[in-house]
């Protein structure tokens, strides 16, 4: 078994690779269960230091692991009975989807990864990549693509953008034409020296992508547009966020709106309320009011565009990304513009013509009448159908054939048994807490202010959750009720370090917006040692926690600038005690 100090001395100093896992596991007793986090009998789970005992487990009892791990459960899933439903919703994270085979059918016409896991490597955060290509495991990147000019998403490709396709169809983004470029920043903005008071120095790098207009599969193309990178975080612990109470959420952005200013298109700052585009509609109102009138608090992704779990970013996730259809989802995420674009393929419509023909060919509901005004025409109806207006035409065309059958690619039973697995998986425990440089390290990130944004600690509330349409539709079909059918976690008190508050960092080639909700720390730690990389911010552009904290102070006007330039002047033992104390909780 593997104790509290050797897994971060691991985690600190370097990866571990496999082949040195199997050796030392080979050789050392002590190591024959590397997963597992072996408590320190004399400190582990009890008060040390400035660290209460409860810091130990970061998602509360009820929401903590001890194991190494990003993928295990959480004791309130396990103790609810729900373990089998978990295990198998893992298997629609981890395994490939297919054009058309049982359970993990989806894909066409358009994806954007094959695999959740490709893009959270162990559950975790995405890697830097230096070129993108969606089938490279670990790249976790999503392309941004927007007009600076108001900072809305294009339209002629989806919010997600794909660059995969089923044949005969071209993708709607050629990936072997987009360019990712890794620059080196030569001077903060801020004035902040490139090297500390004591000589060391640091390096900072950021990533420029371009598409040309030439990589647009699409009619028409893309004009005055930008691109950004926005890459995958860990999935751990999503449902202990989601169990927060939306009244603590606001009272946090309440109380910070009186020193920085909050994003304008969530919170009023005439009134100190949050606008009615703070909270979440889509489907609330089949129960009832959730709050107020409103729904559920946004509270998920970078942007805060998701209000609940149930139909949070991994909720639309395994849809988008796999374009697999369900219940509540019976179309296509597709756009007009590419549909229109493949309608009017010549090298499109012969293929169809050749190999669409029998009843049993999944091109058969793109065939029509065989003619190629017929085809053209199918083709642009079938992957134009990409929102609920159109879902009618969709089932007409693509759920009557014989390869469809009218059955959704994923059933409500597997949906709810992958939301079993989301809303279950666990927070792994703190380590070394009983460390004087961790608790060094404590000290130094509350007197430098960086709690503010980082908030340590929340407690969770009755967690009544908001439930999706395919959970409750499950429910009914077998008698019971969808309030009680998905992992709870009432009254827990949770270190997750963020304020779920949205904050401007200022950095150069900056996130779309520029608003950015506080990313959570708990578990962060273990990154290295369980993905092979410790990358950090929203697109990878910190390859340590170090780089991290010092892109906080990149420009004056960052929310994060006074903490940073309180870190830029500790001595190095300090330094590397706060970098302790991160890679800690």
């Amino acid at each position: 078994m593997l104790n509290i100090s050797k897994l971060s001395s691991i985690v600190c100093f370097g990866m571990l690779s496999a082949t040195i896992v199997t050796a030392c596991s080979d050789n050392d007793d002590s190591l024959t269960e590397l997963g597992q986090l072996v408590p320190d009998e004399q400190s582990f789970g009890k008060a040390t230091g400035n660290f209460t005992a409860e810091e130990w487990y970061p998602g509360g009892q009820l929401g903590t692991t001890e194991k190494a791990s990003y993928s295990a459960i959480t004791p309130a899933a396990q103790a609810a009975g729900m373990e089998d439903d978990f295990n198998t919703g893992e298997g629609f994270f981890e395994k490939l989807y297919t054009f058309e085979q049982e359970p993990r059918k989806g894909l066409g016409p358009a994806w954007v990864r094959n695999s959740c896991i490709a893009c959270h490597p162990s559950y975790g955060h995405g890697k830097r990549q230096t070129e993108y290509r969606a089938n490279q495991i670990g790249n976790g990147y999503l392309l941004v693509i927007y007009h600076p000019d108001n900072n809305a998403y294009i339209s002629e490709v989806t919010g997600m953008p794909q660059t995969q396709a089923m044949s005969p169809f071209k993708a709607p983004i050629d990936e072997s034409q987009i360019k990712i470029e890794w620059k080196q920043v030569t001077a903060m903005e801020s004035g902040l020296p490139m090297q500390f008071e004591d000589g060391e120095e640091y390096e900072l790098i950021y990533p420029e992508v371009t598409i040309p207009q030439s990589a647009f599969n699409t009619n028409p193309k893309p004009e005055n547009y930008e691109v950004r990178l926005e890459s995958t975080i860990g999935i751990y612990g999503t449902g202990l966020l989601d169990a927060l109470d939306d009244e603590d959420i606001e009272a946090q952005w309440a109380a910070e709106a009186a020193y920085v200013e909050l994003n304008p298109a969530m919170w009023d700052k005439e009134t100190g309320t949050f606008k009615p585009s703070a909270y979440y509609s889509a489907g609330y109102n089949d129960t009832g009011s959730h709050r107020d009138g409103h729904g559920p608090l946004k509270r998920f992704t970078y942007a805060m565009t998701r209000g609940t779990l149930q139909d949070g970013a991994g909720a639309n996730a395994i849809w988008n990304i796999t374009n697999v259809t369900r219940s509540d989802r019976h179309w296509l995420y597709t756009t007009p513009a590419w549909a229109k674009a493949q309608s009017q393929d010549a090298d499109v419509i012969q293929y169809i013509k050749q190999h669409g023909a029998s009843e049993w060919s999944i091109l058969h509901p793109y065939y029509a009448d065989g003619t190629d005004e017929g085809i053209a025409e199918r083709v642009n109806e079938i992957l134009g159908c990409s929102s609920i207006a159109k879902k009618d035409a969709f089932d007409k065309y693509l759920f009557s054939g014989a390869p469809y059958n009218g059955k959704e690619e994923m059933s409500d039973k597997q949906y709810y048994q992958f939301m079993v697995w989301h809303r279950g998986l666990a927070v792994p425990a703190a380590r070394n807490l009983n460390d004087k440089q961790v608790q060094r390290g404590k000290e130094l990130f509350s007197q430098m202010g960086c709690a503010q944004c980082h908030r340590p600690s929340w407690k969770t509330g009755e967690d009544d959750m908001w439930v999706d349409a395919s959970t409750k539709a499950y429910a009914r079909s077998i008698g019971k009720d969808a309030g009680k059918m998905l992992p709870k976690y009432p009254n827990q008190t949770i270190w997750p370090y963020t304020d779920m508050v949205q904050h401007r960092l200022m950095m150069k080639n900056d996130i779309r917006t520029g608003w950015c909700r506080t990313t959570p720390l708990w578990g962060r730690g273990l990154s290295r040692i369980l993905t092979g990389a410790d990358d950090r911010l929203h697109d990878c552009r910190a390859r340590n926690v170090l780089e991290a904290i010092m892109w906080h102070g990149y420009s004056k006007e960052s929310d994060g600038y006074q903490a940073t330039e309180r870190f830029y002047r500790l001595p190095k033992p300090d330094r590397e005690a706060v970098v302790r104390f991160i890679e800690a909780i």
